[in-house]
């Protein structure tokens, strides 16, 4: 088990007071269990008060023996309600909050209002686009730990080479390529900001069910076991010359890869074959003009007018209805963080230190669908590629 270094701890804290002092905020309240860790490194039951100035407050109703443990932040103290905070605030010698901010993107509203009865003439605003602009930018620390994640992905795709099989369901796949994941440090949890953001380490499926749209807003659905979770790896038997997706999200210490390869048994179809082969020229073109200062939305119109022109309007990035208007996600702790390669975000541009999964794939029901995805850091030496198993499609 890693410990966050108390020096990325302070660092994310300080970049995100400073933001806050431009947004004329006087303190930042954190729950939600992705923020707390990255800024606390750890997921206790309690809040992180965070003055424009000053040392955060780690304020922890359970567990305060593993927070002084697993968090390297000065202040872990106790707390039973939000009716306790004014006095521990004024208690460490700052002055009541004025302007508060919350992660109004994921905060439940039972929650707002329990802090507007504690705070009644405090004004409330919207903290998760300064704390998302914190977090979309890694650190060598966080690099790191996704290369640990990139390796372990690497060793789920050497599994399923060998595992693949007629006859097997796509079911029975994901629960080898599962197991090999948990065995080499997966977490088992696939952490996602969006609101009923469900998924299980990734989806895994073949032939007709991976064109099979679902409520994700994902290119690839699938059928799922149930229709309580109508998603990912359903009991179809694997059969041979249909695309077998392997579509994985690596897990290390909290850290997240997205990468997808395509397998066969055999030779694919022609026009799934060059739908694959196309999908590596849009990725291709993504590396050249990923740059500084490209607008997110810049990169994703450049990248979708080439999949047109190749042919793919009516079946870029999903089936025809169910077509996603994006081609590449941030991560990190999350897996839909900032920057996003998608529709119209012409105001926000790339910066070093990002890191995104790209995914370009297209979607032929009836008949399958094929793609690619990996996941880059923007450094100063230019653009880099985390995710490291051949992109190559592996006919078995």
């Amino acid at each position: 088990m890693r410990i966050t270094p108390v020096t990325e701890l302070e660092h994310r804290c300080k970049r995100l007071q400073e933001l806050m002092q431009t947004a004329a905020l006087d303190a930042v309240i954190i729950v939600q269990n992705a923020d707390l860790y990255y800024f606390t490194g750890t997921v206790q039951n309690g809040c992180l008060y965070l003055p424009a100035q000053g040392q955060p407050l780690y304020l922890v109703r359970r567990d305060q023996a593993r927070a002084r443990m697993e968090s390297g932040l000065k202040e872990v103290v106790p707390f039973n309600s939000p009716k306790d905070i004014p006095g521990i605030v004024a208690q460490y010698g700052y002055p009541a909050p004025q302007r508060i901010g919350l992660e109004f993107d994921v905060l439940p509203i039972i929650f707002l209002e329990r802090y507007r009865k504690v705070w009644p003439d405090a004004a409330f605003l919207d903290a998760a686009p300064l704390i998302r602009q914190v977090r979309m930018i890694k650190s060598h620390y966080e690099i790191h730990l996704m290369q640990d994640a990139a390796d372990q992905v690497h060793k789920v795709y050497e599994r399923a080479k060998e595992a693949i099989r007629a006859g097997m369901t796509d079911y029975e796949l994901a629960t080898e390529l599962e197991y090999t994941a948990r065995k080499h440090g997966h977490l088992g949890l696939i952490r996602m900001r969006v609101f009923n953001g469900e998924m299980c380490f990734g989806h895994t499926f073949s032939g007709v069910d991976s064109a099979v749209p679902a409520y994700t807003d994902t290119p690839f659905g699938g059928m799922g076991a149930s229709p309580s979770f109508g998603q990912g790896a359903g009991h179809k038997p694997i059969e041979p010359h249909e695309p077998i997706i392997m579509d994985f999200a690596g897990s290390i210490d909290g850290y997240l890869v997205d990468q997808t390869r395509i397998f066969s048994i055999g030779p694919l179809s022609e026009r799934l074959t060059r739908g694959f082969e196309d999908m590596l020229r849009v990725q291709e073109l993504m590396k050249e003009l990923a740059v500084p200062g490209i607008s997110w939305g810049e990169l994703y119109d450049r990248c979708y007018a080439l999949a047109v022109d190749l042919g793919y309007a009516d079946s870029f990035m999903g089936a025809p209805g169910s077509q996603v208007t994006f081609i590449g996600h941030g991560l990190g702790i999350e897996i839909d963080e900032y920057p996003f390669i998608a529709k119209g975000f012409k105001d926000q541009t790339l910066e070093v230190g990002m890191a995104w999964a790209f995914e370009p794939k297209v979607v032929f029901p009836g008949e399958g669908a094929v793609g690619i995805e990996n996941t880059f850091y923007l450094s100063n030496e230019g653009l880099k590629q985390l995710t490291r198993s051949s992109d190559a499609l592996v006919i078995l």
